[in-house]
Protein backbone atom coordinates (compact mmCIF):
# COMPACT_ATOMS: atom_id res chain seq x y z
CA UNK A 1 0.00 0.00 0.00
CA UNK A 2 1.26 3.35 -0.67
CA UNK A 3 2.31 6.40 1.42
CA UNK A 4 -0.42 8.90 0.55
CA UNK A 5 0.64 12.58 -0.21
CA UNK A 6 1.62 14.84 2.57
CA UNK A 7 0.29 18.00 2.56
CA UNK A 8 2.32 21.03 4.74
CA UNK A 9 0.21 24.17 5.07
CA UNK A 10 2.83 26.69 6.50
CA UNK A 11 2.01 30.13 7.25
CA UNK A 12 2.57 32.99 9.63
CA UNK A 13 -0.40 33.37 12.13
CA UNK A 14 -3.26 31.02 13.03
CA UNK A 15 -6.27 31.82 11.15
CA UNK A 16 -4.04 33.01 8.31
CA UNK A 17 -4.26 28.96 6.40
CA UNK A 18 -8.19 29.16 7.40
CA UNK A 19 -8.85 32.37 5.49
CA UNK A 20 -6.64 31.17 2.84
CA UNK A 21 -6.57 27.97 1.40
CA UNK A 22 -8.61 25.71 4.46
CA UNK A 23 -10.78 24.95 1.78
CA UNK A 24 -8.14 22.98 -0.43
CA UNK A 25 -6.77 21.19 2.41
CA UNK A 26 -10.31 20.33 3.08
CA UNK A 27 -10.45 18.89 -0.01
CA UNK A 28 -6.83 17.24 -0.23
CA UNK A 29 -8.07 14.81 3.24
CA UNK A 30 -10.96 14.00 1.42
CA UNK A 31 -8.68 12.39 -1.36
CA UNK A 32 -6.91 10.76 1.54
CA UNK A 33 -3.90 13.11 2.01
CA UNK A 34 -2.11 13.55 5.15
CA UNK A 35 -2.20 17.35 6.35
CA UNK A 36 -0.08 19.05 8.34
CA UNK A 37 -1.17 23.00 9.36
CA UNK A 38 1.88 24.76 11.17
CA UNK A 39 2.26 28.68 12.16
CA UNK A 40 5.29 30.28 12.29
CA UNK A 41 3.90 32.02 15.53
CA UNK A 42 1.42 31.47 18.07
CA UNK A 43 0.00 34.71 17.62
CA UNK A 44 1.35 36.15 21.01
CA UNK A 45 0.78 39.65 19.91
CA UNK A 46 -2.79 39.38 18.77
CA UNK A 47 -4.62 40.82 22.28
CA UNK A 48 -5.42 43.52 24.12
CA UNK A 49 -6.43 41.73 27.33
CA UNK A 50 -4.53 39.14 27.52
CA UNK A 51 -0.56 39.03 27.96
CA UNK A 52 1.73 37.43 25.48
CA UNK A 53 1.62 34.19 26.83
CA UNK A 54 -1.34 33.94 27.94
CA UNK A 55 -2.80 34.74 23.91
CA UNK A 56 -0.14 32.37 22.56
CA UNK A 57 -1.55 29.45 24.63
CA UNK A 58 -5.52 30.32 23.55
CA UNK A 59 -4.65 30.90 20.20
CA UNK A 60 -2.29 27.77 19.79
CA UNK A 61 -5.39 25.45 21.06
CA UNK A 62 -8.08 27.34 18.41
CA UNK A 63 -5.22 26.33 15.65
CA UNK A 64 -5.24 22.74 16.81
CA UNK A 65 -9.11 22.23 17.43
CA UNK A 66 -9.71 23.62 13.76
CA UNK A 67 -7.03 21.15 12.34
CA UNK A 68 -8.62 18.41 14.60
CA UNK A 69 -12.34 19.40 12.64
CA UNK A 70 -10.44 17.49 9.15
CA UNK A 71 -8.66 14.93 11.29
CA UNK A 72 -5.17 17.30 10.80
CA UNK A 73 -1.65 17.98 12.27
CA UNK A 74 -1.04 21.59 13.81
CA UNK A 75 2.18 22.27 14.74
CA UNK A 76 3.88 25.90 16.00
CA UNK A 77 7.21 26.79 15.18
CA UNK A 78 7.38 28.98 17.93
CA UNK A 79 8.22 32.04 16.39
CA UNK A 80 7.09 35.39 17.80
CA UNK A 81 4.45 38.33 16.04
CA UNK A 82 6.61 40.45 14.17
CA UNK A 83 9.91 39.11 14.90
CA UNK A 84 10.13 36.83 12.20
CA UNK A 85 13.34 37.22 9.89
CA UNK A 86 14.89 36.15 6.86
CA UNK A 87 18.69 35.19 8.44
CA UNK A 88 20.46 31.71 9.37
CA UNK A 89 18.99 30.95 12.37
CA UNK A 90 15.40 31.17 11.27
CA UNK A 91 16.34 29.50 8.02
CA UNK A 92 17.59 26.16 9.80
CA UNK A 93 14.82 25.97 11.86
CA UNK A 94 12.08 26.08 8.96
CA UNK A 95 14.56 23.39 7.12
CA UNK A 96 14.20 20.99 9.77
CA UNK A 97 9.84 21.17 9.69
CA UNK A 98 10.40 20.41 6.78
CA UNK A 99 12.69 17.69 7.16
CA UNK A 100 10.27 16.12 10.14
CA UNK A 101 7.15 16.62 8.31
CA UNK A 102 8.30 15.21 4.94
CA UNK A 103 5.95 17.06 2.49
CA UNK A 104 5.43 16.06 -1.17
CA UNK A 105 3.57 19.38 -1.66
CA UNK A 106 3.79 23.06 0.73
CA UNK A 107 1.02 25.77 0.49
CA UNK A 108 2.89 28.98 2.14
CA UNK A 109 2.34 32.64 2.82
CA UNK A 110 2.81 34.84 -0.33
CA UNK A 111 5.97 36.79 -1.60
CA UNK A 112 4.42 40.21 -1.25
CA UNK A 113 1.44 40.69 1.69
CA UNK A 114 0.46 43.35 3.57
CA UNK A 115 2.68 42.27 6.83
CA UNK A 116 6.58 41.40 7.02
CA UNK A 117 5.71 38.64 9.00
CA UNK A 118 4.15 36.98 6.08
CA UNK A 119 6.45 38.16 3.76
CA UNK A 120 9.32 36.70 6.02
CA UNK A 121 7.50 33.46 6.01
CA UNK A 122 7.24 32.88 2.55
CA UNK A 123 10.90 33.40 1.81
CA UNK A 124 11.96 31.30 4.87
CA UNK A 125 9.47 28.33 3.16
CA UNK A 126 10.96 29.10 -0.01
CA UNK A 127 14.68 28.58 0.85
CA UNK A 128 14.27 25.70 3.11
CA UNK A 129 12.31 24.05 0.19
CA UNK A 130 15.56 24.23 -1.72
CA UNK A 131 17.82 23.32 1.66
CA UNK A 132 15.66 20.25 3.25
CA UNK A 133 17.23 18.18 0.62
CA UNK A 134 21.00 19.06 0.66
CA UNK A 135 22.54 16.38 3.05
CA UNK A 136 25.71 18.69 4.05
CA UNK A 137 22.80 21.44 5.50
CA UNK A 138 22.72 21.03 9.29
CA UNK A 139 19.78 22.03 11.07
CA UNK A 140 21.55 22.55 14.36
CA UNK A 141 18.15 21.43 15.93
CA UNK A 142 17.66 18.60 18.72
CA UNK A 143 17.99 14.86 17.27
CA UNK A 144 17.52 16.41 13.79
CA UNK A 145 15.98 14.75 10.97
CA UNK A 146 16.96 13.07 7.54
CA UNK A 147 17.48 15.30 4.33
CA UNK A 148 14.38 14.79 2.31
CA UNK A 149 14.94 13.14 -0.73
CA UNK A 150 13.72 15.67 -3.35
CA UNK A 151 12.63 19.71 -3.08
CA UNK A 152 8.64 19.79 -2.53
CA UNK A 153 6.15 21.16 -4.67
CA UNK A 154 5.66 25.01 -3.73
CA UNK A 155 3.04 27.35 -3.86
CA UNK A 156 1.82 30.23 -2.64
CA UNK A 157 -1.49 31.77 -1.30
CA UNK A 158 -3.44 34.73 -1.90
CA UNK A 159 -2.51 37.42 -0.01
CA UNK A 160 -5.01 39.10 1.36
CA UNK A 161 -7.81 40.14 -0.63
CA UNK A 162 -5.79 39.15 -3.68
CA UNK A 163 -4.16 42.50 -4.09
CA UNK A 164 -0.15 42.76 -3.02
CA UNK A 165 0.99 45.42 -0.75
CA UNK A 166 0.59 48.08 -3.07
CA UNK A 167 -3.10 47.02 -4.21
CA UNK A 168 -2.00 45.38 -7.77
CA UNK A 169 -3.48 42.09 -8.42
CA UNK A 170 -1.77 38.60 -7.36
CA UNK A 171 -0.62 36.63 -10.34
CA UNK A 172 -2.56 33.03 -9.88
CA UNK A 173 -2.45 30.14 -11.88
CA UNK A 174 -4.57 27.55 -9.98
CA UNK A 175 -8.35 28.32 -8.99
CA UNK A 176 -10.11 25.81 -6.55
CA UNK A 177 -13.55 25.00 -6.14
CA UNK A 178 -13.81 25.23 -2.35
CA UNK A 179 -18.06 26.00 -2.59
CA UNK A 180 -18.93 22.46 -0.71
CA UNK A 181 -16.59 22.48 1.53
CA UNK A 182 -17.42 25.77 2.46
CA UNK A 183 -19.15 25.12 5.66
CA UNK A 184 -16.76 23.11 7.39
CA UNK A 185 -13.67 26.06 5.91
CA UNK A 186 -15.95 28.39 8.07
CA UNK A 187 -16.30 26.25 10.83
CA UNK A 188 -12.20 26.30 10.99
CA UNK A 189 -11.97 29.85 11.02
CA UNK A 190 -14.84 30.28 13.84
CA UNK A 191 -12.54 28.06 16.02
CA UNK A 192 -10.26 30.80 16.47
CA UNK A 193 -12.94 33.31 18.44
CA UNK A 194 -10.13 35.11 20.34
CA UNK A 195 -9.55 37.23 17.14
CA UNK A 196 -12.97 38.48 17.01
CA UNK A 197 -12.60 41.17 19.40
CA UNK A 198 -8.95 41.55 18.38
CA UNK A 199 -10.05 43.10 15.00
CA UNK A 200 -12.69 44.52 16.44
CA UNK A 201 -10.14 46.79 18.63
CA UNK A 202 -7.08 46.98 16.22
CA UNK A 203 -8.75 46.99 12.79
CA UNK A 204 -11.96 48.37 13.32
CA UNK A 205 -13.31 44.81 11.76
CA UNK A 206 -16.45 43.20 13.25
CA UNK A 207 -17.07 40.51 10.35
CA UNK A 208 -14.61 37.92 10.91
CA UNK A 209 -16.34 35.41 9.56
CA UNK A 210 -17.87 37.46 6.22
CA UNK A 211 -14.36 38.55 5.26
CA UNK A 212 -13.75 35.03 4.47
CA UNK A 213 -17.05 34.60 2.61
CA UNK A 214 -16.71 37.85 0.71
CA UNK A 215 -13.30 37.14 -0.11
CA UNK A 216 -13.69 33.45 -1.47
CA UNK A 217 -16.85 34.52 -3.47
CA UNK A 218 -14.47 37.39 -5.40
CA UNK A 219 -11.97 34.37 -6.03
CA UNK A 220 -15.08 32.36 -7.02
CA UNK A 221 -16.63 34.84 -9.34
CA UNK A 222 -12.95 34.65 -11.43
CA UNK A 223 -14.08 30.66 -11.75
CA UNK A 224 -17.41 31.28 -12.49
CA UNK A 225 -18.55 29.08 -8.67
CA UNK A 226 -19.66 30.31 -5.38
CA UNK A 227 -16.36 29.70 -3.51
CA UNK A 228 -12.74 29.78 -4.64
CA UNK A 229 -8.83 29.91 -3.77
CA UNK A 230 -6.12 31.09 -5.67
CA UNK A 231 -2.65 29.71 -5.88
CA UNK A 232 0.54 30.62 -7.51
CA UNK A 233 2.87 27.93 -8.42
CA UNK A 234 7.05 28.56 -7.64
CA UNK A 235 8.81 27.06 -10.55
CA UNK A 236 11.86 28.73 -10.16
CA UNK A 237 15.18 26.59 -10.87
CA UNK A 238 15.27 23.88 -9.72
CA UNK A 239 11.88 23.85 -8.12
CA UNK A 240 9.31 20.70 -9.25
CA UNK A 241 7.89 22.24 -12.40
CA UNK A 242 4.64 20.19 -12.65
CA UNK A 243 1.59 20.68 -11.41
CA UNK A 244 1.10 18.36 -7.95
CA UNK A 245 -1.30 20.34 -6.80
CA UNK A 246 -3.47 20.61 -9.84
CA UNK A 247 -3.14 16.82 -10.44
CA UNK A 248 -4.10 15.84 -6.81
CA UNK A 249 -7.19 18.18 -7.27
CA UNK A 250 -7.96 16.96 -11.26
CA UNK A 251 -7.51 20.88 -11.68
CA UNK A 252 -6.47 22.39 -15.06
CA UNK A 253 -4.02 25.96 -14.21
CA UNK A 254 -5.09 29.26 -15.31
CA UNK A 255 -3.26 31.25 -17.45
CA UNK A 256 -1.19 33.46 -15.92
CA UNK A 257 -1.70 37.49 -16.82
Amino acid sequence: MSEPTRILALHAHPDDVEFQCAGTLIRLRRLGCAVTIATMTPGDCGSAEHDPDAIAAIRRAEAAASAALIDAEYLCLEFRDLAVFNDDESRRRVTEVLRRTRPDVILTAPPSDYIADHEMTSLLVRDACFAAPCPNYATRQWEPAAPLARIPHLYFVDPLGGHDRDGNPARVNLLVDVSDVFETKRRMLACHASQRDWLLRQHGIDEYLEIQARWGAARGEDLGVKQAEAFRQYRGHPYPSDDRLGELLGIRPVREP
